[in-house]
């Protein structure tokens, strides 16, 4: 797992925004990353829980990368949110957030499972060693069921 970054100060977890057909809203999606890149974000999160993440589709969040990437990728960081509750599917979106040029992704600890401590350990490693994209963990136990704790961090890194 890659130990640093630099992405900067300021990160911004950006929401997705949807048509009145739920359908992802690029347009608006390219204005608000460049909104967020021209008002002092260092880079923007795409595709984490806070952009909605668990109603996408794969092709979706690629096609939501692909976005951000072209409106701002060459002013700010861009980082894909790839982490799910699968290891399987985060390696998938991981290995596609690379191939389409994301900056680095975010894996959130792998919510409704539960896995015990060594689990995410397993879950984060295995998905880090799929990419040559640094890697940000995202613990937020309130909405996963689930915490990172110091110890496990401290071994991942």
């Amino acid at each position: 797992m890659q130990m640093r970054a630099n992405w900067g100060r300021l990160l911004t977890a950006m929401v997705t925004p949807l048509d009145e057909q739920l359908a992802i809203n690029h347009a608006a999606a390219a204005q608000l990353a460049r909104h967020l890149a021209d008002t002092g974000s260092d880079g923007i999160v795409v595709g984490g829980t806070t952009g909605e993440s668990p109603s996408l589709s794969a092709d979706e969040k690629g096609a939501l990368l692909e976005t951000v990437l072209s409106a701002v990728g060459d002013r700010v960081t861009v980082i894909a949110g790839t982490g799910t509750n699968s290891t399987r599917e985060s390696i998938e979106l991981t290995r596609r957030a690379e191939r389409l040029g994301a900056h680095g992704i975010m894996l959130v600890t792998p919510y409704y499972n539960k896995p015990p401590q060594a689990g995410l350990v397993a879950h984060f490693s295995a998905v880090a060693a799929e990419t040559s994209l640094p890697v940000m963990l995202y613990n937020v136990p309130g909405r996963t069921g689930v915490n990172l704790l110091p110890p496990a961090v401290e071994e991942l890194a």
